[in-house]
């Protein structure tokens, strides 16, 4: 059961790409916080929407290799339980940063709403990204480390199960922020007599996220 676990974390490490990208891939660790370091930019320097944009489009580059990177990963079958949930709790991580990227690349063409509300925005997703970074690196620690050896096999499925439900939800909590965002967006647009263009740009009530 143990080898098992450090055998997919090792075929997790192994995942790299020949993208050539600012920052490589070495561990689904690194590529989810690549993807905070990059989406912290946004923040930081985005005083005008060209800026918003330049530091987005590098955000984008790492999102990619990290797409391609989740999409092998899924693709990985004949896992025993244990190490099933360690790839589903990295998955979820990639599923939180699509979710972002998604939609903030099309709240970036929203009129609705200004500069300064995108940066805010990006903020929140920002600060999602870093707990879901921050619990895969406890996952990695517990996977990997000599003292994920010295534990059973009921300590470390523990941990593993607690790691997952807590990235599990932080990955409803970015779609409840999505939804609650693009509402706003909606609200301003109803008073326009605009709907119609947000419902296209984002979708109706029945897809994904919102």
């Amino acid at each position: 059961m143990k080898t098992k676990i450090f055998m997919l974390w090792g075929s997790l490490l192994l995942f790299t790409t020949n993208m050539n990208a600012q920052w490589v891939v070495t561990d689904p660790t690194n590529l989810a916080q690549g993807i905070v370091n990059s989406a912290n930019q946004i923040v930081q320097t985005s005083s005008t929407a060209k800026n918003m944009l330049s530091s987005f489009q590098e955000t984008v580059k790492i999102y990619n290799q990290g797409k391609e990177y989740y999409d092998k990963l899924k693709s990985v079958h004949d896992l025993v339980k244990d190490a099933r949930k360690v790839q589903q709790t990295v998955l979820l991580v990639g599923e939180i940063s699509d979710i972002y990227i998604e939609n903030f690349q099309k709240m970036m063409t929203d009129p609705n709403y200004s500069v300064d509300e995108l940066a805010a925005i990006s903020f929140g997703y920002t600060k999602i990204l870093e707990e879901g970074a921050d619990k895969l690196n406890e996952l990695k620690n517990i996977v990997t480390s000599a003292n994920g050896l010295s534990m059973s096999d009921k300590e470390r499925m523990d941990i593993i199960d607690k790691v997952y439900s807590e990235i599990k939800k932080y990955r409803n909590l970015t779609v409840y922020y999505t939804k609650k965002n693009i509402s706003v967006s909606y609200l301003r647009a109803r008073e326009k007599n605009q709907t119609d263009r947000v419902l296209a740009l984002y979708g109706n009530a029945n897809d994904k996220y919102w």
